[in-house]
């Protein structure tokens, strides 16, 4: 990876890593408590539960994704920067541009 893709993906890392933190946002004010105004039927409050339950498993895989496109930003300047983590050749430009923060080709991800 030379110089200016290498400058490339840290852009996007620092664009992917604001709009991570806005959707995280997002997602704690949906995961709030649920206070109903007046009395709900029993399948509307189940449905309520059942969304939040989703919205915490995205939160989570948000929050993971941040700490993920952190990461990169320290390894940036290290050796093995774009080089796949199992079989160290490097991850193609593309994917790089697509998850900044993966670590590993598409034939090692799987």
């Amino acid at each position: 990876m030379n110089n200016d893709q290498k400058k490339e993906v840290i852009t996007k890392v620092f664009e992917e890593i604001k709009k991570t933190e806005k959707t995280i946002e997002e997602y704690k004010e949906q995961t709030k408590p649920i206070a109903f105004d007046k009395a709900v039927g029993r399948l509307s409050r189940m449905d309520a539960i059942n969304n939040k339950s989703i919205t915490e498993a995205a939160l989570r895989q948000a929050e993971s994704k941040l700490n993920n496109l952190k990461h990169v930003l320290t390894q940036v300047d290290k050796e093995g920067f774009g080089l796949c983590a199992r079989c160290k050749n490097p991850i193609p430009i593309g994917r790089m541009f697509l998850m900044p923060q993966t670590s590993h080709c598409v034939n090692c991800a799987v």
